[in-house]
């Protein structure tokens, strides 16, 4: 009796050993087949960089080829949401109305932002989530290209992913004067437009010289920073924070920023770039009306006398660092992806990379 329990035991002690070594097996197999998917799908792994050294025979060098990119086809690239917080008075009117003109080409949305509270470029904790969410969720609408006069706002803040930021930035001398008398006399835009400031016949020159509140520069140069540097406290005091603030964020945050004395490159880049939205755009740029849209009236350049007094102050040395920090970027950027030809156009430069591809 004793003899065939210990007989059954060993039956079934054979019975659990095999089982076991089954399903060893069967896993064993899995993860083996699972490797050699994964390692099939990519070239990045150790198993297949060793197998790319042992089958160099098998590899060959891929230029690769310059090809026209058609929003059609560049619908899987293109982001949902783009975002430009148009700086005043640095071609932006310029800018908008031929991505206007693109939105009903390239079938995207183009949204403009009225912040209606006395005109203000920023808003206050609860509009910014509420803007957020809106433009997050608002998904009938994309591809869309919200722009407006608005301060940077990072999105992450309320838990959404960050729009592609662009932007066009501009020599703070330049801006001012331009918007000094823009908003005396208006531009060639909308000429019958009676302006805020339009029976105030003083020039910049005697407004500088006087110290006058019209061309204070604060409320009138102090502009650019802000727009960089985003919704914080800080970025409305003119000082290095703000500064600093507005350069990590033009770096980090926007896709590209162009210079309104280069637009024209600002626009090819982007067609290139972002297919989706701006295929067309430089040819609109350079053919049509469109590109040079706006010209303030009567604007007259200040003195040297009025530039040296603007040139010593603290605003216009921190709005002057930000604008050759983002020259400096958008330069460094050109160089490396455009060239001008003899008849000033800009060329895009064919890809200058090369991979390596199993075949």
């Amino acid at each position: 009796m004793l003899s065939r329990i210990t007989q059954t035991n060993k039956i079934y002690i054979a019975i659990v050993i095999l089982a076991a070594n089954f399903v060893l097996f069967v896993k064993y197999a899995w993860n083996e087949a699972q490797q050699e998917s994964y390692s099939h799908r990519s070239v990045t792994q150790t198993v297949e960089m060793q197998r790319i050294e042992r089958s160099s025979d098998k590899i060959r060098e891929v230029h690769v080829k310059h090809v026209q990119v058609s929003p059609q086809n560049a619908n899987d690239m293109a982001p949902p949401l783009l975002f430009y917080n148009r700086v005043p008075k640095t071609g932006s009117t310029t800018f908008a109305n031929i991505a206007y003109e693109l939105a009903q080409r390239n079938d995207f949305s183009m949204l403009h932002i009225n912040v209606t509270y006395k005109n203000t470029k920023w808003l206050n904790i609860l509009d910014q989530q509420r803007f957020v969410k809106n433009v997050s969720l608002w998904t009938e609408k994309h591809p869309a290209l919200y722009h407006g006069h608005l301060q940077f706002l990072d999105f992450t803040r309320f838990g959404y992913p960050n729009p592609v930021y662009i932007n066009i930035i501009r020599d703070p001398i330049e801006r001012l004067v331009s918007y000094y008398y823009f908003l005396r006399h208006g531009d060639d835009y909308r000429p019958k437009l009676k302006r805020a400031k339009s029976k105030d016949t003083q020039t910049l020159d005697d407004c500088i010289q006087t110290s006058g509140y019209n061309c204070n520069l604060t409320r009138m140069m102090w502009m650019q920073v802000p727009f960089f540097c985003g919704q914080h406290a800080q970025c409305l005091i003119p000082g290095p924070w703000a500064l600093e603030q507005a350069k990590s964020n033009l770096a980090n945050h926007f896709l590209l920023v162009g210079l309104t004395e280069q637009l024209g490159e600002f626009v090819a880049l982007l067609e290139t770039m972002l297919p989706r939205y701006f295929s067309g755009a430089y040819e609109l740029y350079t053919n049509s009306k469109l590109g040079h849209l706006r010209k303030t009236k009567d604007k007259i350049a200040p003195s040297k006398e009025t530039v040296r007094i603007i040139k010593e102050s603290l605003i216009y040395q921190l709005e002057h660092e930000l604008y050759e920090f983002a020259k400096e970027q958008f330069n460094f950027l050109k160089q490396r992806a455009l060239k001008i030809d003899e008849n000033e156009r800009a060329i895009i430069m064919k890809p200058l990379f090369k991979y390596e591809k199993i075949v």
